[in-house]
């Protein structure tokens, strides 16, 4: 495979499998990244507000509103980089969650999945 790559030009690398932890909070999120999940018009950008500081997960949604509306559209932020977590730690009511860029790239970008 690696010599077929670089023979049009692409670089080949083969990574590490992830640990359990970031392996299951990135397919989690996953399930969250189809635009349905942004929510209505004018959701997004109160999730993006609500965790322009880094607060528990549980704290932002409920300032950005209903929970059951606004779970989705947190999940769907933290795939699509609008927002960042820790992906390390378990996600849970009270991980830290904050403002892209926080942490690195979001998991869809530094996942490469989308």
């Amino acid at each position: 495979m690696s010599a077929a790559c670089e023979e049009i030009g692409w670089a080949y690398r083969r990574l590490e499998p992830l640990d359990d932890v970031p392996a299951a909070s990135l397919k989690w999120l996953a399930g969250y990244r189809h635009p349905r999940n942004a929510g209505r018009p004018g959701l997004m950008p109160a999730v993006v507000e609500a965790f322009a500081r880094p607060r528990p997960l549980i704290e932002g949604v409920e300032a950005a509103g209903d929970p059951i509306e606004v779970l989705p559209v947190v999940f769907h932020a933290l795939w699509h980089g609008r927002v960042t977590a820790d992906l390390e730690a378990p996600l849970h009511e009270r991980v830290l969650v904050g403002p892209a860029g926080r942490n690195g790239p979001g998991p869809g970008a530094a996942g490469g999945a989308r």
